[in-house]
C-alpha cells in the first residue's frame, strides 16, 4: 500500500504537467481561432478570394488524394506497428544499426513511393514510434517525397536534364546529410528514449515467417503505389465556343477544372492559370505516354492489390491481431488527418494572397535572399504529387534563376504546412523545428551552389 502511494506521488507530477500542457495548447487554438474570427476583414475581395481558394484546394485534396493516398498510408502506418517486428526496425533503422545499411536504405526509399510530404508521414510515424533511430527516420521522411521515379524523369524532361539530375543527387544527398545532423543534434534526446524503451525479449519464435509480413506489407505498399499514381495533367483542352489550348492540369474540383497555360489563349499568356466550369469545357486530348497508360488501369492494379491483402488478412491474421491493426491505423489518423485538412486549408488561403508573379519577383538572380525566399516557400507550400514542375516551369517563365528553382525543388517536396503540424505531433516541436531549418538551410546552401556553376 505504501508502495502505491509512493508510485502515485511520483507520477503525480508528471501527469498534472501533461494535462496543463494538453490544455493550453486547446486554450491556444480557440485563441487563436477568435483572434481570425474577430479581425479577418471578409469585406476584402482579396480575402474572399483566398477563402474561396483555401476550400478548393481542401475539395481537390479531399477528392483527389485522401482515399487514393492517405487513407492507404494510414493503414500501411497501422500495419507497420502491429505486424513489423520492433527487433527487425531496431537492427536495421535503430540508433545502434550499421550506419550503411539504415542510411542507404532510408535515402533511396521514396523511389518506389509516388507520393507528397502529407502521405509519407504515416509511414514515418510508424517505424519512428516502432523504434527506428532519428537520422534513418529523417532520412526517410525527407526522400519519400523528393526522389520518386516519376519526379526525376518528368523534372528532367520538363525542366532539363541538368536540373533532373542536380534533383536526384541532390536529394538522396540531402536526405542522408539531414538524417545524420538530426542524429548528431539530439544524440543525448535519442539516447535517453534508448534507455526509456522497455526491453523486448528475444524474437526467436515470430508468430508469422517474414516473408509473410514483407508479401503482406509489400501489397500495401504496391496499392498505395497504383491507387496514387499520378497523372502529368499535360492536355489540350477545347473549350465549347471552339478555342483550344495546351495546358497542364492543375486540380479538378467538383464543378471546376484549374489548368496552367502552355501557350497564350484568350488574352491570357502562358504560365497563367485559368479555372474553367466543367460545363465550359467541350473535350480534354490527354498526351499519350506509359505514365498515362498505367494512370488508366490503376485501379485495376490497385484492385489487385487489394484483393491480395484482403485475401492474406482473412488466411494470415487472427481476430486480435486484426482488432490491434485497426486500432493503430485509427489512432494514426485521429492524429494526422485534422492536421493535414487545416494545414491543406491554410496553404490554399496564404497561397492565394501570394501570387506567382510576386514569388517571382523576389528570386530573379543567385542572391542569399533568392536562395532563402524559394527554400521557405518551398518548405511552407503544399505540393502534391508531381506538381511542382509545373509551377517550378511557369516561376522560371517569369524570371526565376536556375539556382532558386533547384533550391524550391529540393525543399518543395519533402515539406509542407500540414506536414509540419503532423510532425510537431510526432516528434516535438524542437526536432521538428530543427527539422525545418535544416531542409532550408541546405535548399539555400545547394541553390546558391548550383546557380553559380550555371
Amino acid at each position: 500500500m505504501l508502495a502505491a502511494v509512493q508510485s502515485l506521488r511520483l507520477h503525480l507530477p508528471h501527469a498534472w504537467h501533461c494535462r496543463v500542457n494538453k490544455e493550453l495548447k486547446f486554450a491556444a487554438w480557440l485563441a487563436g481561432i477568435f483572434v481570425v474570427a474577430y479581425w479577418l476583414p471578409l469585406s476584402d475581395t482579396r480575402i474572399n478570394g483566398a477563402i474561396l481558394e483555401a476550400f478548393k484546394l481542401l475539395q481537390w485534396y479531399v477528392r483527389n488524394h485522401t482515399l487514393a493516398c492517405v487513407v492507404p498510408a494510414m493503414f500501411i502506418a497501422g500495419a507497420i506497428s502491429t505486424f513489423l517486428s520492433q527487433q527487425a526496425v531496431l537492427r536495421h533503422l535503430g540508433p545502434q544499426a550499421n550506419k550503411i545499411t539504415a542510411y542507404g536504405v532510408a535515402s533511396v526509399a521514396g523511389t518506389i513511393l509516388a507520393v507528397c510530404s502529407c502521405s509519407v508521414l504515416p509511414m514515418f510515424a510508424g517505424i519512428y514510434r516502432l523504434g527506428a533511430g532519428l537520422g534513418p527516420a529523417a532520412a526517410f521522411l525527407y526522400s519519400g517525397p523528393a526522389i520518386n521515379v516519376l519526379a526525376i524523369f518528368l523534372t528532367a524532361r520538363v525542366l532539363g536534364f541538368e536540373i533532373g539530375v542536380g534533383r536526384a543527387v541532390g536529394a538522396v544527398v540531402f536526405s542522408i546529410l539531414i538524417g545524420l545532423l538530426m542524429a548528431l543534434i539530439f544524440r543525448r534526446e535519442e539516447q535517453q528514449r534508448i534507455n526509456a524503451r522497455p526491453q523486448m525479449p528475444p524474437d526467436d519464435t515470430p508468430h508469422r515467417p517474414l516473408w509473410k509480413n514483407s508479401v503482406f506489407l509489400g501489397c500495401m505498399v504496391a496499392f498505395l503505389v497504383f491507387s496514387d499514381w499520378f497523372n502529368p495533367g499535360n492536355v489540350v483542352v477545347r473549350t465549347n465556343d471552339g478555342s483550344q489550348f495546351a495546358a497542364v492540369t492543375l486540380q479538378e474540383m467538383k464543378d471546376e477544372v484549374m489548368f496552367q497555360l502552355q501557350q497564350d489563349w484568350n488574352g491570357r499568356t502562358v504560365g497563367e492559370k485559368v479555372t474553367l466550369p466543367k460545363r465550359e469545357i467541350g473535350h480534354i486530348e490527354e498526351a499519350r505516354t506509359w505514365v498515362m497508360t498505367v494512370y488508366h488501369v490503376r485501379w485495376y492494379l490497385a484492385g489487385v492489390m487489394g484483393l491480395a491483402v484482403l485475401l492474406m488478412t482473412w488466411r494470415w491474421l487472427t481476430r486480435e491481431e486484426f482488432k490491434t491493426w485497426m486500432a493503430n491505423t485509427w489512432g494514426f489518423s485521429k492524429m494526422i488527418v485534422p492536421l493535414l485538412f487545416g494545414g491543406v486549408l491554410v496553404v490554399g488561403f496564404i497561397g492565394a494572397l501570394l501570387p506567382e508573379k510576386l514569388v517571382a519577383g523576389y528570386v530573379g538572380d543567385n542572391s542569399l535572399r533568392s536562395n532563402i525566399v524559394a527554400s521557405v516557400v518551398g518548405a511552407f507550400w503544399y505540393f502534391a504529387t508531381l506538381t511542382e514542375i509545373p509551377i517550378c516551369e511557369a516561376l522560371r517563365k517569369l524570371g526565376m534563376h536556375d539556382g532558386p528553382l533547384m533550391a524550391l525543388l529540393l525543399a518543395g517536396p519533402a515539406l509542407s504546412l500540414p506536414s509540419m503540424l503532423v510532425l510537431r505531433g510526432v516528434m516535438g516541436l524542437k526536432r521538428t523545428a530543427v527539422f525545418i531549418v535544416l531542409v532550408i538551410a541546405m535548399g539555400t546552401a545547394t541553390g546558391m551552389l548550383y546557380g553559380a556553376m550555371c
